[in-house]
């Protein structure tokens, strides 16, 4: 699960989601092992080359048999119990066979769905329009939106006016309807202004920003009535690509944070590298700020280094999920509003995570006619049948789980559709899992499947005044006078390290179990490092994992003092640490540990390598593709807390020899294949490649 999952998420329904992070990767599936999720995509996508599709009766047989195989008389024919998931499946299929939807049927959808059954018909949307007259189209559009009475229908329906640029309502039937229910809501409010800012004519009845309640609102008006956002940079004109990277997720230079991890690690150091390669002009890598971040800092464009610039898309403070209204429509606009104000129009957007946020940037790529590359991961995909298959109806949560799988799935499935390029990213078996939940990629680069250019980690630089830094963090660590300190007298333990955001996914909790029900609590320490300093905890999925570790303390308190619990540190000071952990003048050996339940590929990983520190990380995911084990490092089965702590165990009680020669193969493993700048080469490899112009505007 990535960091977009945990948003807009309950404890309990973080709960429920790690709970089965901890079955076995089996559980539930057929015996004879075909998985049901990939032989129904497989079958919808390749079906000459598709095993038999296995009965497995409960909830993920009916959502797939609705989504994929209409009509399959191997399976009695199941309708969903409700007619909006029944709706929603049928859409779905229809827009991957690329079928044309009639305007009327998805202005009928978008009146009575939630904000899945109204995303969905978001992304059918544009491609239904060429479809009907669009006299015929504004007509019903104005109807719907005079009749409504529901502040979110509202939205949704200006919204998609605005998508079609439709000129639905003059400026006194809009001025009337702005002083009555419910565009006096603020979601119908603010999808509002955003029509307006369309045609120029309607301007006149926009509010003046000083009368806005926030500083979004404020930014909000400022652009709809033409206003310049920021300062057009003086971006280089070389001849090369202007590369437009998103980071929806998470703060760039607060890696471990809430939501923010290895991603802005990975995107500040990559866009810095892109900028000093050949073929490359500029990068700008787009991040998000909501009202009260905007408040404390509102400027939209931030100079990173030579050529490359963050920028800000303002995101609404409202949760769209509840609301039934689609995320993406209203960043859909401000990606358009921001990307003009730069004064050139971006060659390429690159859009990583399957969401509605990456979506809405796509649809933006294309209204703009620049190119679009997806990084595609085959997550929740791998997950699908072992979470769901063969559970029965009895959970409305358990459907809602499934419910949220299979819109990021089809998400993903949207945005291989819609991009120039598809990458993944590299693993043990190459392309080959992406493929295998993906097959409708298996023909791409002539059957080879997508290329997956090395990622990589920026070489590290040592402060002017690094000795006294790495001393001053080695002290805090056994800082007597702190709560989260650990105990002085067990400086000569082994130590063990791990560094991310709080997630149940990362299963931080997992490790702390771990290591007190194996007694390893007794003869070493453990310093965990992420998650937010403030008192107040904002993050569900962080509250829950603080909450179980928590609860393991209350249960074992001899464990208290030998476990450091560091909010999350900017990266070069992680690094910092990581290099003083590893240096003669620590008493215990440390070690550096990841016990997530899976790593795409694991920039941390990474870091530690390079810092010295003896490595062990999960063998699920990327980290196989450069961790051999017992070689340059241990791979450990995170699948449960047992299973991780005879890995731990493992680790502890290798030869300090076989340790040594474990560090020098690591370090040069990284140093040999995983520089930034050979990330960046890889990747400027692709960009290139791609025609400046041609089709990328038509796309969907």
């Amino acid at each position: 699960m990535s960091a977009s999952e945990a948003v807009g998420l309950t404890e309990g329904e973080v709960t429920i989601r790690n709970e089965r992070e901890q079955r076995p990767m089996d559980a539930g599936t057929p015996r004879d092992g075909t998985d049901p999720f990939v032989a129904a995509r497989q079958s919808f996508w390749a079906p000459e080359a598709a095993p038999r599709i296995p009965f497995t009766p409960g909830i993920l047989a009916s959502f797939l048999h609705a989504e994929y195989l209409p009509g399959h008389h191997e399976h009695p024919a199941r309708l969903l119990a409700d007619p909006m998931d029944q709706r929603i499946a049928s859409l779905r299929r229809d827009l991957r066979l690329r079928r044309g939807l009639a305007p009327e049927d998805l202005l009928a959808a978008a009146l009575r769905g939630d904000h899945r059954l109204r995303s969905t018909v978001t992304e059918a949307w544009p491609l239904s329009l060429p479809l009907q007259e669009t006299e015929r189209v504004r007509r019903g559009l104005r109807d719907e939106i005079l009749r409504c009475t529901d502040s979110a229908t509202m939205a949704h329906l200006i919204d998609l006016a605005t998508a079609g640029r439709l000129h639905v309502l003059e400026p006194a039937q809009w001025a009337d309807l702005a002083r009555r229910r419910p565009l006096n809501a603020r979601p119908a409010r603010l999808a509002l202004w955003r029509h307006l800012a369309g045609h120029t004519d309607l301007r006149q009845i926009l509010p003046r920003p000083d009368t806005a309640g926030d500083a979004y609102e404020r930014l909000l008006l400022a652009a709809a009535a033409g206003g310049r956002l920021f300062e057009s940079p003086a971006l280089p004109n070389g001849g090369g690509r202007l590369v437009v990277q998103s980071m929806l997720i998470g703060e760039m230079d607060s890696p471990g944070e809430g939501s923010s991890g290895g991603l802005g690690v990975l995107l500040a150091g990559l866009g810095d590298a892109l900028a000093r390669t050949r073929g490359i002009d500029a990068v700008i890598t787009l991040v998000t700020k909501d009202a009260r971040e905007l408040g404390e800092e509102p400027d939209l464009l931030r100079g990173r280094g030579a050529g490359h610039w963050t920028l800000t898309l303002p995101t609404a403070p409202h949760d769209n999920a509840a609301t039934g209204i689609p995320a993406g429509t209203a960043l859909t606009w401000w990606t358009n509003r921001v990307l003009a104000g730069l004064g050139r129009r971006p060659d390429l957007v690159h859009v990583r995570y399957a969401d509605e946020g990456s979506l809405a940037v796509a649809e933006a790529a294309r209204q703009l006619g620049a190119r679009l590359i997806f990084t595609a991961t085959p997550d929740p995909h791998r997950r699908v049948s072992a979470r769901h298959a063969g559970l029965m109806a009895t959970s409305e949560t358990e459907t809602e789980e499934l419910r949220q799988d299979l819109h990021r799935v089809f998400a993903a499935d949207r945005l291989v559709d819609r991009a120039d390029e598809v990458i993944g990213i590299p693993g043990r078996g190459g392309t080959g899992e992406l493929i295998r939940y993906f097959p409708q990629l298996a023909a791409v680069r002539g059957g080879q499947g997508p290329s997956a250019p090395q990622e990589g980690i920026t070489a590290y630089r040592p402060a002017a005044d690094e000795a006294l830094r790495r001393r001053s963090l080695l002290e805090g660590l056994f800082a007597a006078e702190l709560p989260s300190a650990l105990d002085p007298a067990a400086r000569g333990l082994p130590l063990l390290l791990t560094v991310g955001r709080l997630h149940p996914l990362k299963q931080q909790h997992v490790l702390v179990r771990a290591w007190i029900e194996s007694g390893l609590h007794l003869r070493s320490t453990l310093v965990v490092v992420g998650g937010s300093a403030r008192a107040e905890v904002r993050d569900p999925a962080e509250r829950h994992v603080r909450s179980a570790i928590a609860g393991l303390i209350d249960e074992h308190p001899d464990a208290a003092a030998r476990l450091a619990l560091v909010p999350a540190m900017p990266n070069h000071a992680v690094r910092c640490l990581e290099r003083a952990l590893a240096g003669p003048g620590t008493s215990g050996r440390a070690h550096y540990v990841c016990p997530s339940a899976k790593e795409e590929f694991g920039i941390a990983v990474l870091e530690a390598m390079d810092a010295g520190l003896p490595i062990a990380g999960t063998g699920r995911g990327g980290i196989p593709h450069y961790v051999q084990d017992a070689v340059n490092g241990i791979l450990l089965d995170t699948s449960s807390s047992k299973a991780l702590a005879e890995g731990l165990e493992r680790l502890l009680e290798l030869d300090p020899v076989v340790v040594d020669a474990m560090v020098r193969r690591a370090r040069a493993t990284v140093r040999a294949r995983y520089s930034i700048d050979a990330a960046a080469s890889a990747f400027a490899s692709v960009y290139t490649r791609l025609p400046r112009t041609g089709t990328a505007a038509q796309r969907m």
